[in-house]
């Protein structure tokens, strides 16, 4: 029997970070993580540190003012998240069963449609 972790060190959530799986002892964080209660904010944090280099490099190393090097990072900002945003779900769903998990799990709150909210969707939307 294994004992389970609270949280994963530092270079294992990095890791994590860029899509390498966590350790079989860190399954229970890698659920809440995905599936937990702000899972939406922590997948946008997340998503966010592979570009910090890369803001870092706007920052510091392109030559003009300041306004347009924030100018830089701002939109570069806002596609990344977008990007992220946008692919939140299977970028879940891979995580999930990268660590052995079903990939339909949902964070709490999120709503699905039911059988009959779909067939009266396709009645009034027909193809």
């Amino acid at each position: 029997m294994t004992i389970q972790r609270r949280r994963p060190t530092f270079p294992e959530w990095l890791g994590y970070t860029v899509g390498r799986p966590m350790p079989d002892d860190l399954r229970d964080w890698v659920l809440h993580d995905l599936t937990g209660k702000h899972a939406y904010t922590r997948h946008l944090i997340r998503g966010m540190v592979p570009f910090l280099p890369i803001f870092a490099a706007f920052a510091l190393f392109f030559p003009g003012p300041a306004w347009i090097r924030a100018t830089m990072i701002l939109l570069s900002l806002i596609l990344a998240l977008f990007y992220c945003a946008a692919y939140m779900a299977p970028n879940r769903a891979h995580r999930l069963t990268q660590h052995g998990l079903p990939a339909d799990l949902d964070a709490p709150g999120v709503l699905h449609a039911t059988a009959p909210e779909r067939a009266r969707y396709a009645v009034n939307h027909p193809h």
